[in-house]
C-alpha cells in the first residue's frame, strides 16, 4: 500500500495528490461553517456589543465573499504542495512562462476577492452610520456617508489595482504613481470646473448652508433641495420643474435659505385717494393696527409712508411664525387683505386708482384758421 502511495504521477506522489484534494474537499464541505464562524467573530469585533439587530445584514454582506476568499486561499496553499509537471514549463509569451502566468492569475483572484470583502465591510459600516443619521434626522449626514462610502469603494478598487500590478505583474508601483501624478496634474487642469464643483460639494457637506429638504432661493429660482451630489445640487422649483445647479454656484452666489427664516413676512402698500382727509387716514391706520392684533402675527408696523400728487401711501408690514405652512400663510394673507378691503369700503375711502378720472377734450379750430385754410 505504501509503495502505491509513493508512486509518482506527473512529478507528484499519489499520497500528495490525495492529501491536496482531501484538504480541498474538506474545505469545500466546511467552508460555509468556517466563513459563518469568522463572520460572527468579525461581527463581535466590529460591533463590540454584538447586538442582533444588525447581525443578519452583516452576515448577508460578509459570508459570501468571505467564503470565496477562504476557499480560494486554502486551494492556493494546498496546490502549493504540488510540483508542476515538467511539460508545463513552457514559455507562453516572450519571457513569460506558464508557471509565472498561473501565479499571476492566482494572486489576481485572491486580491480581487479580498478587495470585494473589504468593500462589503465598508458597506456594512455605512449601513450602520446611515441608520444612526436617519434616526437623528441628519439628512445631510446621510448624504455625506453615502459620498464617503462611494469614495472608499473607488479608493479600495484603486488599491486593488495597484496590488495586482505589484504582485501579479511585478510592476514597480512607485514608477506608476509618479506617472499617475503627472497625468493627474494634466487632468486637473483639463477638469478645473469639475474639481471646483467637487470642492464646493465638500464645503456644502461640512459648512451646511442648506440641507436636503430645505426651501432655497438661488439664481432667481425658488424650490426645495431634493439631492446634493458631488457635482451639482438638484432643486424642485415652485413651478414643479427640476433644475440642476452646479455646486460652485450654490457656494459662490447669494443663497436665501427660506427654511432657516425665523418668521414669514408680508407687506401691503395701500395707495389711497388724495380725497381722503388726515382724520380718515388716522382712523384707517388705527383700524388696520387693530386688525393685525392676531395671535398668529408676531410683529407688525403700519404707517403713512408717503404722500404726493398721486396718492397717500400707507405701508403695512407684519410677520408670522414659521410654524405656519406656506399654504396656511397664503390663506392668512388673503384673510388680512379682505379685512382691509372691507375696512376701506366701510369708511368710504377709495384707492387712488379707483378715483382716477380720464377727461377727454375736443380742440376746436377758430373760424379765422378755418377761413385761412379754405
Amino acid at each position: 500500500m505504501e509503495d502505491f502511495l509513493q508512486k509518482e504521477i506527473l512529478n507528484n506522489s499519489i499520497q500528495t495528490y490525495l492529501e491536496v484534494f482531501g484538504v480541498i474537499l474538506i474545505a469545500f464541505i466546511v467552508k460555509r461553517f468556517i466563513s459563518k464562524y469568522f463572520a460572527e467573530l468579525l461581527y463581535k469585533v466590529f460591533t463590540k456589543s454584538g447586538k442582533s439587530f444588525h447581525k443578519d445584514p452583516f452576515l448577508e454582506l460578509i459570508i459570501g465573499p468571505l467564503e470565496i476568499f477562504l476557499f480560494l486561499f486554502i486551494i492556493v496553499i494546498a496546490f502549493d504542495k504540488l510540483t508542476l509537471p515538467s511539460f508545463l514549463h513552457f514559455k507562453v509569451f516572450r519571457d513569460v512562462y506558464f508557471k509565472a502566468l498561473l501565479e499571476s492569475v492566482t494572486n489576481t483572484a485572491l486580491i480581487i476577492v479580498f478587495i470585494r470583502l473589504c468593500i462589503r465591510f465598508v458597506k456594512f459600516a455605512a449601513l450602520i452610520l446611515e441608520e444612526k443619521a436617519s434616526n437623528a434626522g441628519g439628512e445631510n449626514t446621510s448624504q455625506l456617508i453615502i459620498f464617503f462610502k462611494d469614495f472608499l469603494r473607488v479608493f479600495l478598487i484603486l488599491i486593488g489595482g495597484l496590488l495586482v500590478l505589484h504582485f501579479s505583474f511585478h510592476y514597480r508601483v512607485s514608477n506608476f504613481l509618479t506617472g499617475l501624478s503627472l497625468i493627474g496634474a494634466a487632468i486637473a487642469l483639463a477638469t478645473k470646473e469639475s474639481l471646483e464643483n467637487l470642492i464646493a460639494s465638500f464645503i456644502i457637506f461640512f459648512d451646511k448652508p442648506f440641507s436636503t429638504g430645505d426651501t432655497v432661493k438661488v439664481q432667481g429660482f425658488n424650490g426645495v433641495v431634493e439631492k446634493i451630489g458631488l457635482r451639482s445640487t438638484r432643486i424642485r422649483t415652485d413651478q414643479k420643474t427640476y433644475i440642476t445647479v452646479p455646486n460652485k454656484q450654490m457656494v459662490d452666489t447669494i443663497l436665501d435659505n427660506v427654511t432657516q427664516r425665523t418668521q414669514r413676512r408680508a407687506e401691503i402698500s395701500l395707495e389711497l385717494s388724495l380725497s381722503a382727509t388726515a382724520e380718515e387716514l388716522k382712523n384707517i391706520t388705527a383700524a388696520i393696527k387693530m386688525i393685525l392684533q392676531d395671535d398668529v402675527i408676531e410683529d407688525s408696523i403700519v404707517f403713512l409712508s408717503d404722500t404726493g400728487t398721486k396718492a397717500h401711501v400707507i405701508t403695512v408690514q407684519y410677520f408670522t411664525s414659521m410654524a405656519q405652512t406656506l399654504k396656511e400663510f397664503y390663506a392668512f394673507r388673503e384673510h388680512i387683505n379682505l379685512e382691509i378691503i372691507e375696512l376701506l369700503n366701510k369708511n368710504n375711502v377709495s384707492l387712488a386708482a379707483a378715483s382716477t378720472d380720464i377727461v377727454m377734450t375736443e380742440k376746436r379750430e377758430s373760424s379765422i384758421t378755418r377761413h385761412e385754410k379754405g
